[in-house]
């Protein structure tokens, strides 16, 4: 039987594979903001989604970035696995290194949401400076898990975040 939040949100009470991309150019972090997620109401992550089946990590990390960011990106090294476990999401994340290929940043859209419960708001490279300005609870766990802001490409292993 599924809960109230269950039959507003395709991604809760399921876990969910996704690849994502940490993309740095000129000492700047892309980052997207996820609106209604999040204690502050929205949260900034690094590009990246759910995984198909029979579609690889590297297939599906691609297909997101263009979709989300308007941006062909080439994957790089495996950076490290995030593990995120709240009330209602849980979700696998394999983060790897990535680098623009062509096209110009743009905000786009979440193709599994429909157009009117898109929650994908802004797309935006960061300075360290600037990200370490973000609240804790405005910023992907992954960031926080890293001890600096500027340090989350070194990070190494499996990271569980259970809210």
């Amino acid at each position: 039987m599924l809960n109230q939040n269950q039959s507003k949100d395709p991604f809760s009470g399921k876990v969910r594979v996704r690849a994502c991309g940490i993309l740095k150019e000129n000492e700047r972090i892309l980052l997207l903001k996820h609106d209604k997620v999040g204690p502050m109401g929205h949260l900034w992550s690094p590009p990246g989604g759910g995984v198909e089946f029979g579609e690889t990590l590297q297939e599906a990390l691609k297909k997101e970035f263009l979709e989300e960011t308007n941006l062909e990106v080439e994957i790089g090294g495996y950076l490290f696995t995030n593990e995120y476990i709240g009330p209602n999401h849980h979700a696998i994340e394999i983060f790897f290194q990535v680098r623009r290929i062509s096209g110009n940043l743009k905000l786009g859209m979440d193709p599994e949401l429909g157009l009117d419960m898109q929650i994908l708001k802004e797309a935006k490279f960061f300075s360290i400076a600037e990200l370490n300005k973000l609240p804790q609870e405005t910023i992907h766990n992954a960031f926080i898990a890293a001890n600096a802001r500027d340090k989350i490409e070194e990070l190494k292993g499996l990271i569980t975040f259970k809210h």
